[in-house]
């Protein structure tokens, strides 16, 4: 099967089970997509033929989650989400983010790796201590495409969206380098010193956020000097693939580079270069190509369930885990309110939404399933982090994204979460 069969499959299975949604289920699309296919792939692996089972069992096999969504999602995702997001708004929130991004993703990193560690001995599972640092890594970038839509639907307060959305940009980028940075140790192929850690960080994402400057400014340039959507639209899909390719062979964080890139074009290039006949339909294109990239991987999250090596002590572990994840979200998301609240106000319900609201998505599936197979991490760990990672995730976007509605509805009630800029 080529590509272009593949292609062919994966869409009319996201636009049928998309209808179905709509139709029956009328769940956000992302999640109801997700939750269809995955159920439909249980059913298959419980009920469906031999035949049957290896057909698709061998469909999704071929199909390269970590080369999808990383080198081909993930840049067109993260530059449609930078790409409304209000410079402004994000300035406000700049501390609350970077404190998020940073040492908040840092705190989960570390605590979900230590207890984890324990999780796994008490499961009987003989996972070592550094790779279990490696999957806080992989699990602690959090996702906001199924958020961002329930957060509008019930009004929440823009700064909200902001929070979550600049934290989930910009932790991707950082998610990633952590964890490269935990496999080179894990597998020995990197130096354990400060100074050789400090300086793979400062090339990553100091080079990944100067190259988006670099080529967002570029791209802004030729977008100020011409009056044409078609060829602006042709000039920002130019700056995504190209710009993530470029950033991949210096060995750079293609994502911070993307998210830069879009922030520049969302505000000064829409401000200053566009027309209004091009803002609207680059804003038009970039939502859809949003939307269907979202349903498509949502739709990969459900079918993986055919790559996991089910056991029963990989499946207590992951269980536990989910609570571990959010016990340490909660702690990390706590630490911009201690840092800041002398300097500002916050929401009494801040703690719980951000905490509720973090899912995990497909970035950490890929970054699970990217784990190496050369023999420095034995199948039975590999497997066991990838279980534990699919349950977090499925349990975050099924069970947090479709009780976050009635959540914030509450808190809005109750007056525990103001419309006010906090």
């Amino acid at each position: 099967m080529n590509i272009l069969d593949t292609a062919a499959v994966l869409l009319t299975l996201t636009a049928v089970f998309g209808y179905i949604n709509h139709r029956l289920f009328k769940l956000p699309t992302s999640i109801g997509i997700l939750l269809i296919g995955l159920v439909l792939s249980i059913l298959l692996l419980l009920f469906g033929g031999n035949a049957m089972k290896e057909s698709a069992d061998e469909f999704v096999t071929r199909i390269d989650f970590n080369e999808t969504v990383m080198n081909v999602m993930l840049s067109f995702l993260l530059f449609a989400g930078a790409l409304h997001v209000n410079l402004g708004d994000l300035r406000d929130q700049k501390w609350v983010v970077a404190i998020l991004a940073s040492a908040g993703l840092l705190v989960s990193t570390s605590l979900v790796g230590v207890v984890s560690y324990f999780v796994f001995s008490w499961a009987g599972l003989d996972v070592p201590f550094l790779w279990c640092f490696v999957f806080g890594a992989l699990i602690s970038p959090t996702d906001p495409v199924a958020v961002l839509g329930i957060l509008k639907k019930v009004g929440a307060p823009k700064s909200l969206e902001t929070k979550i959305t600049g934290e989930s940009l910009f932790n991707d980028g950082v998610g990633v380098v952590v964890y490269l940075v935990l496999v080179g140790l894990a597998a020995g192929q990197a130096e354990a010193s400060v100074i050789s850690v400090g300086k793979l960080f400062l090339v990553e994402v100091g080079g990944g956020i100067f190259l988006g400057g670099v080529i967002g400014y570029v791209a802004y340039w030729m977008l100020k000097t011409i009056d044409n959507y078609q060829v602006e639209i042709l000039i920002t899909l130019a700056l995504v693939t190209g710009g993530y390719q470029l950033a991949a062979s210096w060995h750079l964080s293609g994502p911070l580079a993307m998210v830069v890139a879009g922030l520049m074009i969302g505000n000064h290039g829409r401000l200053m270069a566009m027309s209004d006949t091009t803002r609207d339909h680059l804003d038009l294109f970039w939502e859809l190509v949003d939307e269907i990239l979202n349903a498509l991987l949502f739709l990969l999250i459900g079918l993986e369930i055919f790559v996991l090596t089910w056991s029963g002590q990989a499946f207590s572990a992951g269980l536990v885990l989910i609570v571990v994840v959010l016990a340490s979200r909660i702690i990390a998301v706590s630490l911009p309110v201690v840092v800041l609240k002398r300097a500002r106000t916050f929401s009494p319900g801040i703690i719980r939404i951000l905490t509720w609201g973090g899912l995990r998505g497909g970035i950490s599936v890929a970054l699970a399933l990217a784990l190496p197979k050369d023999g420095s991490l034995d199948m039975e760990s590999r497997q066991a982090i990838l279980m534990a990672t699919y349950l977090v995730v499925i349990f975050s976007i099924a069970v947090q994204g479709l009780t976050l509605k009635p959540l914030i509805s509450r808190l809005l009630a109750q007056g525990n979460l103001d419309l006010k800029n906090k």
